[in-house]
C-alpha cells in the first residue's frame, strides 16, 4: 500500500463515522432524559457527520460515486456544522427566539440546497472516488448551489468555535469548573480542525483529511464525555445543560 493510499483508506471515514454515531446516540439518550433543544440540535448535527462519513468510506471501498449518493453526502457534509453550531446558539442564549430564527435559516438552507444539488448536471469528471471530489462536481467555487455552503460553514463554525472559546474562559475563572474549561479547550480545537480540512477540501487540498476528520471528532466527542462528568461538582451547583446554575 502507497503513503497515498494508506491516508486516503476507507477504514479512516468508518472509524470517523462509527465515532461520530456513537456521539450522536448519547447526546439523543441526553435529550431523552432533559429535552433541551441544543442536545437535538447537535444530535443532528452528529448524525449528518456520521452518514456523511460513512458515504467517504463506501465511495473510497467500492472505487465509484453513484450520483445519487453524491448529492445526498454533499449536502450532509456542508450543513452539518450549521446544525452544530445551532446547537451552540440554544446552549449559551436564553432567549430561544435566536435559536429559533437560526433553526428557520439552517433549514431554508438546507432544502435550497438539497433542491440545488438534486436539479444541478453534475460534473462527471470531477465525480471521482473519494473525498478527492469535494464539491467540485456540482461545478466551480462561487455558483450555484456550491455556495450554499458557506451559509452553514461560516455561521456554524463561528458559532461553534466563539462557543466553545466564551465557556472556555468563563470556567477558567472557577477552579472547581476547570475540567470543563479543558473540556471546551478540546471541543475548539476539534472545531478549527474541522474548519481547516473543509475549507482545504473545497480548494482541492484532500491530503490527510480522512484522518483529520477523524482527529476531529475524537476531540469533540473527548470534549463532551469531559464535560459530562458532573459528579466532579455539586449537582446543585450545575445546571442541567451543563452550564453554572444561576
Amino acid at each position: 500500500m502507497t503513503h497515498e493510499a494508506f491516508w486516503s483508506h476507507w477504514s479512516w471515514p468508518l472509524a470517523t463515522a462509527l465515532l461520530a454515531l456513537a456521539f450522536a446516540l448519547l447526546v439523543l439518550r441526553q435529550w431523552r432524559l432533559r429535552r433541551r433543544a441544543h442536545q437535538l440540535a447537535w444530535t443532528a448535527g452528529l448524525l449528518f457527520f456520521s452518514v456523511a462519513a460513512f458515504l467517504e468510506s463506501w465511495s473510497e471501498s467500492t472505487g465509484s460515486w453513484n450520483p445519487v449518493v453524491y448529492r445526498v453526502y454533499i449536502v450532509l457534509a456542508a450543513s452539518l456544522v450549521g446544525f452544530l453550531g445551532l446547537g451552540t446558539l440554544y446552549l449559551l442564549t436564553r432567549n430561544r427566539i435566536w435559536g429559533h430564527s437560526y433553526l428557520v435559516f439552517n433549514v431554508v438552507c438546507l432544502a435550497v440546497f438539497a433542491w440545488g444539488a438534486a436539479r444541478t448536471d453534475l460534473v462527471l469528471e470531477k465525480l471521482v472516488p473519494g473525498i478527492t471530489v469535494g464539491g467540485q462536481a456540482l461545478g466551480p467555487g462561487g455558483t450555484f448551489p456550491r455556495v450554499m455552503s458557506l451559509f452553514f460553514n461560516i455561521p456554524g463554525t463561528i458559532l461553534l468555535l466563539g462557543g466553545a472559546v466564551l465557556s472556555a474562559w468563563r470556567f477558567s475563572r472557577k477552579a472547581e469548573f476547570a475540567y470543563r474549561m479543558w473540556a471546551n479547550v478540546l471541543i475548539a480545537l476539534g472545531t478549527l480542525v474541522i474548519a481547516f480540512v473543509g475549507a482545504r477540501a473545497r480548494l482541492g487540498e484532500t491530503a490527510g483529511l480522512y484522518p483529520a476528520e477523524m482527529a476531529a471528532s475524537a476531540l469533540l466527542f473527548w470534549g463532551f464525555l469531559l464535560a459530562g462528568t458532573l459528579d466532579r461538582a455539586s449537582r446543585r451547583t450545575i445546571g442541567p445543560s451543563g452550564e453554572p446554575a444561576a
